[in-house]
């Protein structure tokens, strides 16, 4: 739980970097980046709760995402959680099949967020129409996209072996799986 608040935070924390350049903003996709990484190192449901969590509470806290941009992009986050984490879990541990994870849970968030989106044109809220879908889905979101295929796993890979311990006095020790851990870890 310790690891989903701080990939909770990071996603509150991230958009400040594209916050001077709103569309850069749109083009990276700062807050999807610990939800999926949520995803590979606590699991679907922590995933899914953070993906649900972050745009509100950063629409609450710092006015940003508007209303009707947040309530799309939980439904998409979370659904970017749910499938990347449950996905991991259940392919084989091979480098390959974090892309292949990865690569479909974006295409099912993208699916969810659309969904999300035509109900709030069904409540007349928004204009939202297929090529919309395609340009704000797609098109726009190509760098953020690149981004995350890139260091999505990466980062897995790379972090995949780090054990990390907490504890009850709210201390936490990290060490390589296999190493000697520290002795408060015993």
């Amino acid at each position: 739980m310790v690891i989903a608040a701080f990939f909770l935070a990071l996603a509150l924390v991230l958009p400040f970097l594209t916050a001077q350049v709103p569309t850069v903003g749109k083009m990276l996709c700062p807050m999807h980046l610990p939800v999926f990484l949520c995803a590979y190192f606590c699991g679907p449901f922590y995933a899914l709760v953070v993906g649900i969590i972050a745009p509100l509470l950063r629409m609450l806290l710092f006015g940003m995402p508007n209303f009707l941009t947040a309530i799309p992009m939980c439904f998409e986050l979370a659904a970017y959680g749910f499938f990347a984490g449950i996905l991991y879990k259940k392919l084989p541990k091979k480098n390959v099949y974090i892309y292949v994870s990865l690569i479909a849970a974006m295409i099912l968030g993208r699916i969810v967020w659309g969904i999300a989106k035509a109900v709030l044109v069904g409540l007349g809220a928004i204009d939202f129409g297929f090529k919309a879908f395609i340009v704000e889905g797609f098109v726009t979101a190509l760098p953020g996209i690149a981004l995350q295929i890139v260091v999505v796993p990466l980062l897995v890979i790379a972090l995949r072996g780090v054990v990390v311990h907490s504890h009850d006095d709210g201390t936490v020790h990290m060490h390589l799986h296999g190493d000697e851990p520290h002795k408060h870890d015993k």
